[in-house]
């Protein structure tokens, strides 16, 4: 199919191009000018480039795509994971006099019917979709009946494997978007190191993508972290945090027991507060969020079910009880506090044995060699009647998982032991692949372990650090902020970890007369060579208390507890 051309590309008109979007904004947006990055996005989208948008949250993704949608004329497709979120916008947008469609699992016969002949009928500007409802062959039909200009693609980062939040729905979406047309994709994201933004581009197969970073830096955000000693700490430390915090908040927990425990010792408390994991039946879940986005409870104790898509912007504070995987997570939790611009406060509660838990979580992920070979022999079995289709392959594979088997699916393709018909269909392509095959494959995701389990440390390595909690993040997430040195503000720039052990020594002389007791242990300072067993020698970069931070000579840098670190 030939790739629609925008209407305005080229650099002469972009004046007059400008100028109709201000008046667009104006009459029907009732806004008065874009921000820079908006504006940027916008023009490249206009300009008929692919283009990757990291924008922070509450920075105006959605009318990145909404402006080019009225301008560019035909069907704009937004992909997102969330069906809530969905609705939201187009409730909006209808508002607006903005002719949207949403086609998802919450509407009736009737009400998919409407949307459908809408789409097909070409009466609909934007149309709202899960990434399973377009790689869907019957959905695909009804789209190329009608021109599709372009497709936006909400929470971009789910579709990289490298990403903290991979989803397998989203792996098909390359061949969906070529089966459409080929139109212009917009991938917006709030956040993505250079690995992820790397691969986003290879998997929507469009590797030249024209990348837009707006930074992910928020002066308004108060980083800190509270070192605790055991699980009743945590939560002893957590309800006095929220008691002693005015406004709304939300509390992280990283299992349902730990959320659910929390709540409880909440509830006891008389704190206003509910609850929202994945094991509550949905419209529990619903009714919970409603409360908290309705300002009937000012605390939400969750797991990481809930938060993505939410916009509560007088969040004044999200509380961490357990450390997430990695710190693309941690941002992007903890920045769901202080989108109003107004003052927030940002608190990592860390025990040392938070990481076993994510350790523990982090080895359910990967499918093997066994379970891709598994796949392979479903999709052989049932495709000696034909194309077989995903959700026949799942519902032959009961012992595994969903998002595991479009997984193995992937790296089956990759492979080439299957391909994909024009129906999304799977076709199997080598009757008789060698075992070491299957091995080769299930590499893939050995490797994708490695890279989690350092993502990890670097998490650990973030919770331990004396640094600026900002300086860290800017650092992980290569940002430059131009003139930042230290954001003056998180738990480290305002109480430095030397600083304040010195003054507990000052205060401790001055009120105890006990000799003090030899210090049998070595002593660590920075620059220090030093061993850990299965690492091998390193340099001592920070010491915080008990943890000692190391870098070492592949370029990567660790975190230990004292007792494990040996002088060389």
């Amino acid at each position: 199919m030939t790739r629609h051309e925008p209407k305005l590309l080229h650099n002469g008109l972009l004046a007059v191009r400008r100028n109709s979007i201000r008046k667009l904004l104006r009459s029907v947006f009732g806004i008065e000018q874009l921000r820079d990055g908006q504006q940027r996005v916008i023009d490249s989208v206009l300009d008929g480039k692919d283009t990757l948008a990291i924008m922070p949250t509450g920075g105006g993704k959605s009318l990145c795509y909404q402006i080019p949608a009225r301008m560019l004329g035909g069907t704009t497709v937004v992909v997102s994971p969330l069906i809530s979120l969905m609705k939201d916008q187009l409730e909006k947008l209808e508002e607006l006099g903005v002719r949207a469609c949403q086609v998802n699992s919450s509407l009736n016969a009737e009400e998919e019917h409407q949307a459908l002949a809408s789409i097909s009928g070409g009466t609909c500007e934007i149309v709202f979709c899960t990434p399973e409802r377009l790689t869907s062959p019957e959905f695909i039909e009804v789209l190329k009946q009608t021109t599709v200009t372009l497709v936006a693609i909400d929470e971009a980062h789910c579709i990289s494997q490298w990403g903290h939040d991979f989803r397998p729905a989203y792996i098909e979406m390359a061949a969906a978007i070529a089966a459409v047309g080929n139109p212009t994709v917009l991938a917006l994201t709030a956040t993505a190191t250079d690995e992820v933004m790397e691969d986003i581009g290879r998997q929507l197969n469009r590797p030249r993508m024209k990348v837009i970073n707006t930074g992910i830096y928020r002066p308004n955000l108060e980083y800190r972290v509270h070192q605790v000693t055991s699980l009743a700490d945590k939560f002893a430390e957590a309800r006095r945090l929220v008691a002693e915090t005015e406004g709304v908040g939300i509390v992280y927990a990283a299992t349902v027991k730990a959320a659910e425990e929390m709540h409880r010792i909440l509830e006891e408390a008389g704190e206003s507060v509910t609850l929202y994991h994945g094991k509550l039946p949905a419209a529990e879940r619903r009714a919970n969020q409603d409360m908290f986005m309705n300002d009937e409870r000012r605390i939400m104790v969750a797991t990481n079910a809930f938060g993505m898509g939410i916009d509560k912007a007088d969040t004044r504070f999200v509380v961490h009880l357990q450390i997430p995987a990695n710190l693309e997570s941690y941002y992007q939790e903890s920045g769901r506090a202080g989108r109003d611009g107004k003052d927030a406060q940002c608190t990592l509660l860390f025990l040392q044995d938070d990481k076993r838990l994510q350790q523990f979580f982090l080895v359910k992920h990967y499918p093997d060699a066994a379970e891709i070979r598994s796949v392979y022999d479903a999709t052989c079995e049932l495709a000696e009647a034909g194309p077989v289709t995903t959700e026949r392959i799942e519902d032959k594979l009961v012992d595994l998982n969903e998002a595991k088997i479009k997984v193995c699916l992937k790296l089956l393709k990759d492979g080439k032991l299957v391909r994909q018909n024009r129906k999304l269909e799977f076709v199997v392509t080598s009757a008789e692949p060698k075992a070491v095959t299957f091995e080769q494959l299930a590499q893939i995701y050995i490797q994708k372990q490695d890279h989690d389990r350092e993502a990890l440390e670097k998490m650990v390595g973030y919770a331990v650090s004396g640094f600026c909690r900002w300086k860290l993040l800017l650092d992980y997430f290569n940002d430059e902020v131009e003139g930042f040195e230290k954001c003056c503000r998180c738990d480290n720039c305002l109480n430095p970890p030397a600083a304040a052990l010195e003054d507990i020594e000052i205060r401790d002389d001055e009120f105890s007369h006990e000799p003090e007791p030899e210090d049998t242990g070595p002593h660590f300072e920075t620059g220090m060579r030093v061993t850990v067993a299965k690492y091998g020698e390193g340099v001592v970069s920070s010491v915080a208390g008990s943890q000692i931070g190391i870098d070492f000579p592949d370029g990567e840098h660790r975190s230990f507890m004292a007792d494990f670190v040996k002088l060389v």
